[in-house]
């Protein structure tokens, strides 16, 4: 793991002592962990009540046309020859997709288990892709919920398989009504996937949005995960003991 990765970023809050959800959040193409940090700001904010978010940056470089490399800007993997990925390319291959499985199973390894991931655009979709190889029961660790920001199926050859049966998994998915990037009809085909879908829609474009119902949604689904996933298990606990 590059120090670059390990140095995963957590928003906490030291005045309260009472446990969190932990998030593990995938940023979008072209960004980083920092980069998505200090975009989501709003986000977390909002949630800081609930969860604990660990940010981590994808392991390919994205170059430039003039051949040069931008350290900051990353991608989970390549959808064509000349290394580049767009979310509307069918049809191609996944270069470097193994890295980013391997990469992430060491964070969890050595920072999780985490309940819940999160993922804007690129890192929507591989979240969702994480979300279908769970549930054939591809994957060496478990999350317990998803949530999705711009997301969207893979359109690369090796990742069709994945998509060939539902999803049972809590999730969360926002996008833009006016998202030229991934356009809603793309976030639908992946929301339609899963069996129980929490979905709100927004008037905007393609970014992480939260304000008015959108942070209401967000605040919602996670206080139902955590009285799920913490007050659920610590009641228990008290009474058994």
């Amino acid at each position: 793991m590059s120090e670059h990765n390990s140095n995963s970023n957590q928003s906490t809050n030291n005045k309260e002592e009472r446990p969190k959800l932990k998030i593990l959040a995938f940023h979008g193409y072209r960004q980083n962990g920092t980069v998505f940090k200090n975009k989501i700001g709003s986000f977390r904010k909002a949630v800081s009540k609930y969860a604990q978010l660990t940010f981590i940056s994808a392991p390919h470089k994205v170059y430039s046309e003039d051949g040069g490399s931008d350290e900051d800007s990353r991608s989970w993997w390549f959808n064509a020859e000349d290394n580049t990925f767009s979310g509307k390319c069918l049809g191609g291959p996944a270069i470097g997709f193994e890295d980013t499985l391997q990469l992430i199973e060491r964070v969890v390894s050595e920072h999780g288990p985490f309940e819940g991931f999160m993922g804007f655009s690129q890192g929507a979709c591989l979240v969702g892709l994480l979300a279908a190889m769970q549930q054939k029961g591809y994957l060496p660790y478990t999350f317990k919920f998803a949530i999705f920001a711009s997301g969207f199926r893979s359109g690369s050859l090796v990742h069709k398989a994945f998509y060939d049966e539902d999803i049972n998994l809590r999730s969360l998915h926002v996008y833009g009504e006016s998202d030229s990037i991934i356009p809603k009809e793309m976030s639908e085909s992946l929301i339609n996937l899963f069996t129980k879908p929490v979905v709100a829609e927004h008037s905007g474009g393609h970014y992480v949005a939260c304000s008015g119902s959108i942070k209401d949604a967000y605040l919602d689904f996670f206080h139902d995960r955590y009285q799920d996933l913490i007050e659920g298990p610590m009641r228990s606990n008290r009474r058994n003991s």
